[in-house]
This record gives C-alpha cells, structure tokens and sequence, in this order.
C-alpha cells in the first residue's frame, strides 16, 4: 500500500526528533500533575507568553496547554509537544492520551502552597490544559490529577511561518509551526544584500529581534531548534514584504 504524505512526514518528524532529543532522553514518562483553564471554546487559551496569537489560525487549535515555571524555561520550551496521560488515579483517570503544543506559561501563585493551589509554583512541573484535552484524560470533577508526560515529535502541515511585525527600525518575527523537536532555541536572519546572517536575540516567547534595516530585501532564515538541528530557509519573504504579514517557508527547507 502506497505511503500517504501524512505517513511520510510522521516518519520524517519521528526520525528527527529522535536524533536530536536521545541524548537527553527526553522520550522516558515523567511524573507530573495536570489541571485546566478555559472553557470548552478554548478562548481563553489564545495569546498568551509564547506570543503565539489565534492558536485555530496557527495550526494549534485545542491541543495545547500551559507549562508550569519549571517546565517553561523562560519561553524557550514554547512549540514543543508532549504526550500527557492521567496516572495512579482510578476515581478519576481516564484510558488515552493527549499530545499538545506548549503556547502558554502557567504562571505560579505564592500565595498559595505549592500542595494546595500554587499547583504551578517552582519547582513543581505541571500542565495547565486546554479544558477539552483535560477531558480526554481526567473526569471534570477531578480539578487536578496525576500525569505521566513525555516529549513527542510535533507533527506539523506545511513550512516553518515567520509573522513579521514592528517597523522599519525595529523588527519581531514570530516563528511558529515547527515540526519534529518544535521549540526554537535560536534564529538567524539574512537578507539579499546583506552580506553574513545576522544574530537574533529573543524578545519574549518565541518573538525574535533585530534592529538590522532589511527593507527592500528578500528574507532568509535560519531556525536552531533543542538538539542543535538548524534548518534554513531561503527567500521566505519577498523584497517587497510587509509588517503584520506572514510568510511560509518551503517544506523541504535544508538543514545546515
């Protein structure tokens, strides 16, 4: 039976991030806990500290969660997925598992203790889930229940996007849409009169910056992500691109 494109890009996400997380042995199940924010529309999961806007647009949809401080890693784990399952509760756990993307902080709460409320305060590793994705693991009435969690390749559609937003002296690019590892951990830009790649520094989330003036050039990227896999992507943006837009990078962009 011939492969399907989704089979083959499962096997490319699943080969890739295997090569790049089995150093850290990030596949092994972690104990953790997992509550959940919102309501059934998921309206109150968009936005948030990934800088990630309306999560439906993106490709995320409900599939996401929030991380706790110390999962969180000041931003740089937003965009990995992890598979998350309800454990060592028979009153409330359900049989399944969910995959989620990273899109949001959970942030903690000292006024409470970390066993009773603070349920994100450092140095405690919990997920606040998008309400239907707590659903599919836990009752309702549960509130909070014990997981067991593992990173998992992001399967993604398409190339990495780039939402370029600020103005002509100062530009954030958005980067979203990664597949196989799924969190960025450094970015590179170039335009098509500039001479060498040009340092990024991260602003928030996964929000990155430049002051370099590139207006009138085409766009090339280079996208690092955990693991140290970069996968560059040329001519993303044409000469003529705009603030507020968003560009798309080739599926078979190239790794360097």
């Amino acid at each position: 039976m011939a492969c399907t494109k989704y089979s083959i890009w499962l096997l490319i996400a699943i080969t890739l991030f295997s090569s790049e997380l089995s150093e850290a042995r990030e596949y092994n199940w972690i104990k953790a806990h997992a509550t959940f924010y919102g309501d059934s529309s998921g309206s109150e999961t968009m936005q948030g500290a990934c800088g990630y806007g309306n999560l439906f647009q993106q490709g995320y949809g409900l599939e996401t969660t929030a991380l706790s401080t110390a999962l969180f890693n000041d931003g740089l784990a937003c965009g990995a997925c992890y598979e998350i399952k309800c454990y060592n509760s028979t009153q409330w756990c359900l049989k399944g598992s969910v995959r989620v993307t990273a899109t949001n902080l959970c942030p903690p709460n000292y006024s409470l203790p970390s066993d009773n409320g603070g349920w994100c305060n450092p140095p405690r590793k919990h997920f606040d889930l998008s309400l239907p994705m707590f659903l599919k693991i836990a009752q309702y009435r549960a509130g909070i229940v014990p997981v067991q969690f593992r990173r998992v390749p992001c399967l993604k559609k398409g190339g990495i996007k780039f939402e370029i937003k600020g103005n002509p002296y100062w530009m954030l690019v958005l980067v979203y849409n990664v597949g196989g590892v799924g969190n960025v951990v450094n970015v590179k830009i170039r335009g098509s009169k500039t001479k060498d790649w040009v340092q990024m520094s991260r602003n928030w989330g996964q929000n990155w910056q430049t002051s370099q003036q590139l207006q009138g050039q085409t766009l090339s990227f280079q996208v690092t992500t955990q693991g140290g896999r970069t996968i560059q992507s040329d001519n993303v943006a044409p000469a003529n691109w705009e603030f507020g837009k968003t560009y798309e990078g080739k599926i078979n962009s190239r790794s360097v």
